[in-house]
């Protein structure tokens, strides 16, 4: 969860969103050098007398044609990488559906115990000491760590988008669509998101809670949720 305080990304907590950040600063590096450059040539332009032996303009359309086109690629590559990260569910240990509703989701783990429940937000009234106000639910969302989740997206009303940003998962919930996402946490603990499609009065008030676990607990959990 990022302190209120924070600029910065929240704390990643798999793989993807880890590329995802390093892909940031990449990005960020990229255009601090661009704004750097196109500074430095406009301070020159207009400090100096430039005259026709400055700059050769056969010089200038190689730099301006081959500059651009690296800089590009240097941004495609990875980027391209990353996409094809994300899109990549091989052999998924875990299969996690979530429906959005107005306004709450349902959870239902079709290939573990065949296990179904609604996740509602938990009104500040009920909230327990030292939670978070407005992103808290009454059921999270339990899955093992270190193993891969594939999530199944989809929605019953009105479009809804299932996002939890430190483990860099965001797909749209559409009604009558599956659309399919996976994310590993390689860290335990409690990662809130909320749905982030304007879906309603009450779109602020239907937040995501996925909590990752040893395998041990994620067992106890699961049977004690269906017993």
């Amino acid at each position: 969860m990022a302190n209120h305080m924070q600029f910065g990304f929240q704390d990643a907590s798999s793989p993807i969103m880890e590329e995802l950040v390093e892909f940031h600063d990449h990005a960020l590096m990229t255009a601090l050098a661009i704004c750097t450059l196109v500074l430095y040539l406009l301070t020159f332009m207009l400090t100096e007398k430039l005259t026709s032996s400055t700059f050769d303009a056969q010089e200038i359309e190689l730099v301006w044609t081959i500059l651009p086109a690296a800089v590009l690629i240097m941004l495609a590559l990875p980027s391209l990488q990353i996409l094809y990260m994300m899109d990549e569910v091989n052999e998924p240990d875990l299969t996690l559906k979530a429906i959005g509703h107005q306004w709450y989701w349902t959870y239902e783990y079709t290939d573990f115990k065949d296990l179904t429940f609604d996740s509602y937000m938990t009104p500040t009234a009920d909230l327990p000491l030292g939670h978070f106000r407005l992103l808290e639910v009454d059921h999270r969302a339990v899955v093992p760590m270190d193993s891969l989740i594939r999530v199944i997206v989809t929605a019953d009303d009105v479009l809804h988008s299932w996002a939890v940003p430190s483990l860099g998962v965001k797909t749209d919930a559409i009604p009558g669509r599956l659309n399919q996402t996976s994310f590993t946490a390689t860290r335990p603990g409690v990662f809130y998101g909320q749905c982030s499609e304007i879906c309603g009065a009450n779109h602020s008030f239907m937040p995501i809670v996925v909590e990752s676990a040893p395998l041990a607990d994620f067992e106890s959990w699961s049977s004690l949720l269906s017993s």
